[in-house]
């Protein structure tokens, strides 16, 4: 890892560049999660990448005991890390001149998405082979901020401009078409369905949302925690989200209330953004400040 100096506001990408400084410094931590006689416990924390400087945008693989997330060297630029969360392992999968943001495995598991941050300001949607290999470039006419796959044929997007608009975006077609602005970073397929998930700031009180496959329409799904966007679903379809400081789970249909998420004795975290939960349900990967 090698490169120029960024800042990314918000702890990840977003629409004005600045080469003046470094993007803030974050690590990833990782925990068994376990719900059991109506509660999630949350044990054996490992601070994957104990180092300084930005490591973010966790994602598992849905199959392999892989971590993928955006590592930034000293000079700001970012690629593409993998850890083994079996073996406590970390290698590269980019090595590049680009700068690589919010890995993704692609529905067939043959690739890595993510985006690919431009010198000139272009943020183009590209993929990269799993094992390795050049880039290929999905799209390259949007600026793309962030992304979820609904199947192969289907991507969904967060694309910058003003305002900041959420797209869906047929590959076969190379087209797309703008379903709503205003929305949060946080793009997910829920488990279980092809419905996609998205954060609704159009109002005060932002909320949860999802696209559903049947017919296109977007249904509300609740309310997030106050001001706050990033979130992750379990595949038993509850939510977990974080207060900055606390993790708090809710159960969409049957919950009330956030309920906290205790962590373990003398483990003190602020300025928890990014979290994602495993396909199995029993890995959590919290973002939290250095």
């Amino acid at each position: 890892m090698k490169k120029l100096a960024l800042l990314i506001l918000g702890i990840t990408l977003l629409p004005i560049i600045s080469f003046a400084q470094q993007p803030p410094g974050t690590d990833i931590y990782l925990f068994d999660l376990v719900f059991k006689k109506g509660k999630f416990v949350v044990t054996n924390s490992v601070n994957i990448t104990d180092r300084k400087g930005y490591d973010n945008q966790p994602f598992f693989h849905p199959e392999k005991p892989f971590i993928y997330y955006a590592s930034a060297d000293d000079e700001g630029r970012t690629d593409i890390v993998m850890y083994n969360h079996e073996t406590g392992r970390t290698r590269n999968l980019t090595n590049t001149s680009e700068r690589e943001y919010s890995p993704t495995v692609t529905p067939n598991k043959k690739f890595i998405s993510c985006i690919i941050q431009r010198d000139n300001g272009a943020q183009d949607l590209g993929k990269y082979p799993i094992d390795g290999g050049d880039a290929e470039i999905i799209i390259d006419n949007l600026t793309v901020g962030y992304h979820a796959w609904r199947d192969d044929k289907t991507l969904f997007l967060f694309v910058l401009g003003q305002p900041n608009t959420f797209r869906e975006y047929s590959i076969d077609d190379e087209k797309d078409r703008i379903i709503s602005e205003t929305i949060g970073r946080s793009l997910h397929r829920i488990p279980g369905t092809t419905d996609i998930s998205f954060v609704d700031k159009s109002s005060s009180e932002w909320t949860i949302k999802k696209v559903k496959r049947k017919d296109g329409t977007i249904e509300t799904v609740g309310k997030t925690l106050p001001g706050r966007e990033d979130l992750t679903w379990t595949p038993g379809g509850k939510i977990i989200m974080s207060d900055g400081v606390k993790l708090f789970y809710w159960m969409p249909g049957k919950s009330k209330d956030w309920t906290p998420i205790d962590f373990p004795d003398g483990l003190s975290l602020s300025g928890i953004t990014r979290l994602t939960v495993n396909a199995k349900g029993n890995k959590i990967a919290v973002v939290a400040n250095e």
